[in-house]
């Protein structure tokens, strides 16, 4: 049987707050009652919003929290060539296609007279495909890169997955179909930084070898689009627990902006890690 092995990976454009705390230490819980490996992962693609400072005190707030992982870590913005070899690979089987289009533009498609309303997916609403003419050998610099998902569709059979961890872990189902429908032609690289979550964590993940990703559920309708890219690009799929979220007295999700529930400010404070434990139900 395979090592367990799950991640925690933290954007530093911000404050961790107790919804991450709630997500690092189960996704460590069950690596260490398994006997395997909690890794750490800086997703930090998103150059303009990163910061060094930042990364210091999520790495001071995870280990004030008890935690340990192996380093040195692997970053996002060391991984662009990886990144690029996964497009390559896509495009080769003609998978890609530039979209030049804006914020603008797609309001405006997305407001045109039609029937309905656009259904939205985990991006948004669904891209119209303005540019799905396009091929590959017109890219520009000024372009981002989408998955055609009806083409994906057509050379894929139906997804599989198992959801939960332990005696409530059950299998999944998707078609690739019933997503071109229901996500649409997703951006696979943006212009400004040259990859996208979608891609960069499916990559990043088989890069780990990881083979439980705890996260939180408002993640879990990208898990298709994931599984997806595995079975185009030849990589594992490991198994997916998503967790339930750590709201506000309003029950709103907790965000990074949200800095009265930094850890940051409970260890000023005076909060000891087992305080936090008790806060968020661990």
């Amino acid at each position: 049987m395979a090592e367990l092995r799950t991640r925690f990976a933290p954007s530093p454009t911000g404050p961790l707050h107790l919804g991450h705390a709630f997500s690092a230490l189960t996704a460590f819980d069950l690596a260490q009652s398994a006997g395997g490996t909690f890794l750490l992962r800086i997703e930090d693609i998103d150059a303009p919003r990163c910061r060094p400072e930042w990364e210091a005190a999520i790495r001071a707030d995870l280990r004030w929290l008890g935690l340990t992982w192996p380093e040195p870590v692997m970053r996002q913005s060391d991984r662009l060539a990886a990144y690029g070899a996964a497009l390559d690979r896509l495009a080769a089987r003609g998978l890609l296609y530039p979209c030049r289009c804006t914020r603008g533009d797609l309001r405006a498609a997305l407001s045109a007279p039609q029937e309905g309303v656009p259904p939205a997916g985990p991006d948004g609403p669904v891209y119209p495909g303005t540019c799905r003419h396009r091929t590959m050998a017109g890219a520009g610099p000024q372009d981002a890169i989408r998955l055609d998902m009806a083409r994906a569709a057509q050379i894929t059979g139906p997804l599989h997955w198992t959801e939960g961890c332990g005696p409530l872990a059950g299998p999944r189902t998707a078609s690739p179909r019933d997503l071109a429908a229901e996500v649409g032609d997703v951006i696979l690289a943006r212009r400004d930084i040259g990859t996208s979550y979608h891609l960069a964590v499916t990559v990043d993940d088989a890069a780990q070898g990881i083979t439980l990703v705890v996260r939180g559920e408002d993640l879990a309708p990208a898990t298709a689009i994931h599984v997806l890219l595995q079975r185009l690009l030849g990589l594992p799929t490991p198994a997916y627990h998503h967790h339930r979220l750590i709201r506000d007295a309003a029950g709103k999700r907790l965000a990074k902006r949200d800095d009265a529930r930094a850890l940051s400010l409970f260890r000023a404070e005076g909060a000891s890690p087992d305080d936090i434990r008790r806060k968020i139900g661990l």
